[in-house]
């Protein structure tokens, strides 16, 4: 029901209800009807499903089958090893889910544990999960409010409602019925809700909803959703269960060939599974682990903390950020930016020749201002003392000549503040508030016209500042009853303020890379229309007139229709609910786009949630949008955004080139063991050779690719289709291109080996096999050439190819490992020969970059 359009009498007649409060008859019937009071859960897994979900992937299943596999082999090594990668990778994930069940709990703490009630005419004390619809509560400063309440009676009633609507300023609660219309949560001024506090006063309030029927049951019961699938993880099943038919096909094509050819089945049988074993990437779950961890430390680095650790690829991926504004892009500081005075100077005479304006600003207001200069009060009031301190006029001088001797709090109904002083001459009256309000109680200049004031107010309001006027007049002496409108009347107007949020410094300039790296920036926010278009202007979010901006009311009468076909050029959104933002995340993802979602309040939970990347802020983020989200802002920053975005894209990147090396290398293999046999030669290689290369060769400079840097276009690239698996367009052929050019170099060694009549052929093709993936993994570390990346950028790559190239060589010159590995060593003449046939692969895939980047620069 809309409870906040409803008159009290009618409140009280649908709950049966009045406010004396309910008997306890009514009490025990109610109870039974709508249960307790409490933020229920959905049936949580175990800790035996959670574990056994993580071994359902089809790579962890392969990579399990190998791992029999190579332990019936013999090779008892890569089995543990590969148990190990499986292991790690069931625990992260186990953690990861663990972790989302957090937020829950989290948001269960919000909950207020008691409430004082009216009951049979007596007021009491009681766990506040047995309130039932109807009942009266009474509430007063320092209360987390229990239920979901409509007033029926208030006192200088202040809520903070951030967490649940997003408005970071404390709000002014009243009463009074409101008119007929469509109201934001945020402007439902008659209602408190369950989980917000009250900062200031006292109320008197009906009990309205309960359970999960109160605003935060509903964000509990969007929050308790499965995690989203990353596109990381999406593309990775998707390559799973391509290279599991590839590898089945091969293998049965090499077993068909052989047995053709007259080779013995036993042989073919071992051969084939050792090539399957070795085409199967082993390594590609720790190098994704690793390199998405060296992310999230980086990121770290950079405030900005992952709970979720294949977000930190997803940040790369992401087509729409949609942020928050307050803190976020802007400053989180009220700020006066410029002040308008009157055109008489009637005011001057007031304050013994000080300017009126600047000393009614530093003395109508609740701040205190500490020793160490700290301003503690309300964020507009602290503005406007800290805009009169800088201009010489400090508050606490100013309130020796002119003490405080009484006050009217601001309300909703006269929408202004007035405090009165004492003077040398009698007694000073300032009123702050509503330029209209304050117009409407004073006399104005000669030369503008009450209606002119009000329009140049409106001017800046309309610019997203935030305008209070100011008012004063001299009496007397203080009367012994003070009458409210008799003080508030025959003012003078001594001019208005102008305030806003401004946005940060940087904000600019990272709305600006985010459009650059083909990412479109879109602000969603739970202030007013007209001070978000103004800042979204300022920092580049809105750039013309087809950017369309949205308000929670409009955005709620359009159909799904209609909006889907706009939704793409909607950059702002203005006083929208939690499940307005999920409309916004659901008709962005069906348009196959990837979703970045902040928030900091219990509001935007769902949408943390829900969104593809959900990014809380960890200075004025809840516990519960921390505990929803996959990364956390440490500096509430959305610059930070944008660095790890390139973090991300650096992340996935070096993933792709570690895909590219080993699924090359791997078919390098497959091709020397696949073209011998047509050129009339025995197979190069043995099993022992094969998992050598698969577990060293792969392992070691793969993990080195984990740590390159970002390339230096890396931001000048729009995102990746959220479509496009791991094989682009053309990657597949090049894999098959440099593959068939290294089983051929291998071959083409054996060749030139046994005709030359050198015994140990095979531990020469065998060595040039695996020198080549050390040229193949220099070539990949970057789209351009070695040179211009820089060789020793990674030295942890350098260091890997030369613990690689000595391991090789023992293998060759250690007797005992001659025995193990079947190897021969080798004269300096035929290393030599080896490591410069090694060198073919590298110079082929230098040059054929050099060709494509010429390409692209002519074009």
């Amino acid at each position: 029901m809309n409870f906040h359009l409803l008159s009290l009498s009618e409140i009280s007649g649908s709950l049966n209800t009045n406010p004396g409060g309910l008997d306890s008859a009514a009490v025990n019937r109610l109870l039974l009807k709508y249960g307790k009071n409490l933020l229920t859960e959905t049936k949580k897994k175990t800790v035996w499903v959670i574990l056994l979900n993580q071994f359902t992937d089809l790579m962890i299943l392969i990579l399990l089958a190998a791992a029999i596999i190579s332990s019936l082999l013999g090779d008892l090594t890569d089995s543990i090893v590969i148990f190990a990668i499986v292991l790690i990778n069931a625990i992260v994930g186990s953690v990861q889910e663990f972790r989302a069940e957090k937020a829950m709990s989290s948001l269960k703490k919000m909950s207020a544990t008691h409430a004082r009630v009216l009951r049979d005419g007596i007021t009491s004390i009681i766990a506040a999960s047995e309130l039932v619809p109807g009942d009266v509560i009474l509430l007063e400063a320092g209360d987390v409010i229990p239920a979901d309440i409509r007033f029926i009676e208030t006192h200088s009633l202040k809520i903070n409602e951030s967490s649940i609507t997003g408005e970071s300023a404390n709000v002014d609660k009243s009463a009074v019925e409101l008119s007929e219309g469509d109201y934001a949560l945020g402007d439902r001024l008659n209602m408190g809700f369950k989980g917000t506090f009250i900062t200031n006063g006292r109320a008197k309030a009906y009990v309205v909803s309960t359970g999960m029927n109160t605003e935060l049951g509903r964000i509990a019961r969007l929050i308790q959703i499965e995690d989203t699938v990353t596109p990381l993880q999406k593309r990775l099943n998707s390559f799973g269960k391509r290279i599991t038919i590839s590898i089945i096909s091969i293998c049965i094509g090499i077993f068909a060939i052989g047995l053709l050819r007259g080779e013995k089945a036993i042989t073919l049988f071992l051969t084939v599974i050792s090539l399957a074993v070795a085409a199967i990437p082993e390594a590609m779950p720790a190098v994704v682990t690793i390199a998405l961890a060296l992310g999230a430390r980086n990121l770290a680095k950079n405030f900005a903390l992952i709970r979720n650790l294949p977000a930190v690829e997803t940040l790369g991926s992401v087509t729409y950020i949609c942020t928050d504004k307050t803190g976020t892009l802007t400053e989180n500081k009220m700020t006066v930016e410029k002040i308008f005075y009157a055109e008489d100077l009637t005011g001057q005479n007031m304050f013994s020749g000080k300017d009126p304006l600047l000393t009614a600003m530093a003395l109508n207001n609740d701040v205190t201002i500490e020793n160490d200069g700290t301003l503690t009060g309300e964020s507009t009031e602290t503005a406007l003392v800290r805009f009169a301190l800088n201009n010489g006029f400090d508050k606490n001088k100013l309130e020796v000549s002119y003490p405080r001797v009484a006050e009217f709090p601001f309300d909703s109904k006269r929408k202004c503040m007035t405090t009165i002083h004492n003077m040398d001459n009698g007694i000073i009256v300032i009123t702050k508030g509503a330029v209209e309000s304050i117009v409407s109680k004073a006399s104005v200049p000669r030369k503008l016209g009450e209606s002119e004031i009000i329009l140049n107010a409106d001017k800046e309001a309309a610019n997203g500042y935030r305008v209070l006027g100011f008012a004063a007049k001299i009496i007397p002496n203080l009367p012994d009853e003070l009458d409210i409108e008799n003080i508030e009347s025959d003012l003078t107007f001594l001019g208005f303020a102008c305030l806003i949020d401004p946005p940060r410094v940087e904000a600019k300039e990272a709305v600006e890379q985010c459009r650059e790296a083909g990412i479109i920036p879109v602000m969603i926010t739970g202030d007013h229309k007209l001070t978000t278009k103004s800042i979204a202007s300022k920092i580049g979010i809105i750039t013309s007139a087809s950017d369309l901006v949205l308000e929670g009311t409009e955005f709620e009468k359009l159909p799904d229709d209609v909006y889907d076909s706009v939704a793409e050029s909607v950059r702002v959104y203005a006083r929208v609910n939690p499940e307005q933002k999920l409309r916004i995340i659901n008709a962005l993802q069906a348009k196959h786009h990837l979703v970045a979602m902040t928030g900091d309040g219990v509001n935007d939970a769902p949408a943390l949630k829900y969104a593809d990347i959900g990014i809380a802020m960890g200075i004025n983020g809840t516990e519960v949008s921390r505990e929803a989200s996959d990364m956390i802002l440490l500096d509430d920053n959305f610059a930070t955004i944008i660095k790890a975005v390139k973090l991300g894209r650096t992340v996935y990147s070096n993933i792709l080139k570690f895909i590219n090396y080993i699924m090359s290398g791997n078919t390098g293999e497959i091709m020397a063991i696949v073209l011998a046999p047509f050129f009339g030669l025995p197979i190069p290689l043995l099993a022992i050779h094969i998992l050598w290369i698969n577990l060293v060769s792969d392992g070691l400079p793969g993990l080195a690719l984990a740590y390159e840097k970002p390339e230096s276009n890396i931001m000048k690239i729009p995102p990746r289709s959220p479509k496009e698996n791991i094989f682009s367009p053309g990657t597949a052929f090049r894999i098959l291109r440099i593959g068939f050019l290294l089983g051929l170099v291998t071959v083409g060694t054996q060749a030139w080996a046994m005709n030359n009549n050198i015994a140990h052929w095979q531990t020469m093709a065998f060595t040039v096999l695996c020198f080549s993936q050390m040229g193949l993994a220099m070539a990949f570390r970057s789209r351009f050439s070695v040179i211009t990346a820089g060789v020793f950028t990674n030295w942890r790559m350098i260091g890997a190819i030369s613990m690689t190239f000595i391991l090789q060589l023992m293998l060759i010159y250690i007797p005992q490992l001659n025995i193990i590995f079947k190897t021969q060593p080798l004269s300096l003449r035929e290393l030599l020969i080896t490591i410069v046939l090694s060198s073919i692969v590298f110079w082929v895939v230098e040059a054929e970059k050099f060709i494509m980047n010429l390409k692209h620069f002519n074009r």
